[in-house]
């Protein structure tokens, strides 16, 4: 056994001395196990519930029969292998690279984006706080998972999916050094401010703006395959810098990212490079996010999270729980009740549903009021 171990940590010997090595993990507890601490992180991760459900949740675009569009399961691998791939080249880590990779979407709403923002409102109205993915991805791992007794996944994972988010594209990403207490601090924080996190790693800052680079040119194709756009509608100067398809974006991004960051304690785009990709993803946000959704499929959509939070909040209340809420939580341990507000652990059971459930869920709510109305 032990010399398994000593095997899988012959890799820290080539790492950068900008790498977070597997020596300098911080794990909560103690483990016994022949897997070094990040890739323990990946098994972890790949086990939960929450990753599960990744095939059914939506990536852009939902409401679509399409088997051929990115789910949120195929966006996340898709990640995963960009950031491995930056990681390979720069020597980083690249079990903690996968680790966070594979876990930073497990807090996504059913619906993407837009069932975020919905059910944040609904946070925010009922003094909850910010709802925010990548602050619910790491929730799903420290309290949700293993019945609500959590997952023991390391600091710097967790640091890398609580700052992934990729929204905000940039030029520079530096890691910043950050105690065990400043990363709790940090994600306690993140519910009541609405900052750009910094990771703590230069594996968390690959995975930031793999998150990016990831989802950059792939909604595009799966616009083009709507039939929303048409390659030839990808104003020709991004094309000329980038590329024209998914291969060679992806592959001009990462060999610049490589050549400005190889051997340095950040990583860097090159300018033009950086202003492509700036003008790609205002491109995609006018041209695809605006239109992902039509208002009455907006309108659904909030009535749907809005009507369900009602419905569970007060199931709670007169503790008369529809039968899939209450195998929910039966199956977490009872300090999970004890120490989250109702209106919390509502959120966190419509966080953690698929679109169809989320859906399916609404039907059933709809035929109970139907029954009520006819007795």
């Amino acid at each position: 056994m032990v010399n398994i171990k000593e095997n899988m940590l012959k890799k820290n010997q080539n790492l950068s001395p900008y790498a977070c090595s597997d020596e300098k993990a911080i794990s909560f507890e103690k483990e016994d196990s022949f897997k070094t601490p990040f890739f323990h992180d990946i098994t972890k991760i790949i086990t939960t519930l929450a990753f599960m459900r990744y095939s059914h949740k939506t990536q852009v675009f939902s409401l679509q029969t399409n088997d051929h569009l990115t789910r949120r399961m195929q966006h996340v691998l898709y990640v995963s292998n960009i950031a491995r791939t930056i990681s390979r080249a720069l020597n980083l880590n690249e079990d903690l690279v996968e680790a966070a990779c594979l876990g930073h979407d497990l807090g996504h709403t059913p619906f993407g984006h837009v069932g975020e923002a919905i059910l944040n409102e609904i946070s925010l109205n009922n003094n909850e706080g910010y709802f925010k993915h990548n602050i619910e991805s790491v929730r799903v791992l420290i309290t949700l998972e293993n019945g609500g007794k959590g997952q023991n996944v390391t600091m710097q994972t967790l640091d890398a999916i609580m700052c992934h988010n990729g929204e905000n594209l940039q030029a520079y990403y530096e890691p910043v050094v950050k105690t065990s207490k400043e990363f709790w601090n940090e994600y306690q924080e993140a519910y009541h401010q609405n900052n750009d996190l910094k990771p703590m790693t230069l594996e968390g800052c690959v995975v930031k703006i793999s998150d990016l680079i990831a989802y950059l040119y792939k909604d595009i194709e799966d616009a083009i395959l709507l039939k929303m756009l048409k390659k030839e509608d990808i104003p020709k100067n991004i094309q000329s810098i980038l590329g024209t398809n998914a291969d060679e974006i992806i592959n001009t991004i990462i060999l610049d990212i490589v050549k400005n960051s190889y051997n340095k304690n950040y990583i860097k785009i090159s300018n033009n490079i950086y202003q492509a990709m700036q003008e790609l993803k205002e491109f995609n946000e006018k041209n695809i996010y605006a239109k992902a959704n039509d208002q009455n499929n907006l309108n659904y959509f909030k009535t749907i999270l809005n009507s369900l939070f009602k419905e569970y909040l007060e199931e709670l209340k007169k503790n008369e729980l529809d039968e899939n809420f209450k195998n929910y939580l039966e199956n977490m341990d009872k300090e999970y009740y004890l120490n989250n507000s109702k209106e919390r652990i509502v959120i966190d059971y419509i966080a953690g549903m698929t679109d169809n459930f989320c859906i399916n869920e609404y039907n059933k709510y709809l035929k109970k009021l139907h029954t009520k109305k006819e007795v």
